[in-house]
């Protein structure tokens, strides 16, 4: 299992288009993907956008992004900069 910390930078946080775009990014993987939001802990499936809006993640906020199978090197990396990058809404 694999493990990285990104930190949400959208204004609106991780609200339904950038929501999007991180599914479509993590079901690009083969491993499985889930991401917690550490404020309170809840960790959901990170190929669900149902899931993942239902975290309400929000700027600022951070979250856990967890891997585990043949490429969750590459696919926690790849999320991480995802969201990183603001989802070219900054």
């Amino acid at each position: 299992m694999y493990t990285k910390t990104a930190t949400v930078k959208n204004e609106t946080g991780l609200h339904a288009r950038p929501a999007s775009e991180f599914i479509a990014c993590a079901k690009q993987f083969k491993s499985k993907l889930l991401i917690k939001l550490l404020s309170s802990g809840e960790e959901v499936n990170a190929k669900s956008i149902v899931m993942l809006l239902s975290l309400g993640a929000g700027q600022g906020e951070l979250v856990q992004i967890s891997a585990d199978g043949e490429d969750e090197t590459q696919a926690v990396d790849t999320l991480v900069d995802l969201i990183h990058s603001g989802f070219g809404e900054l």
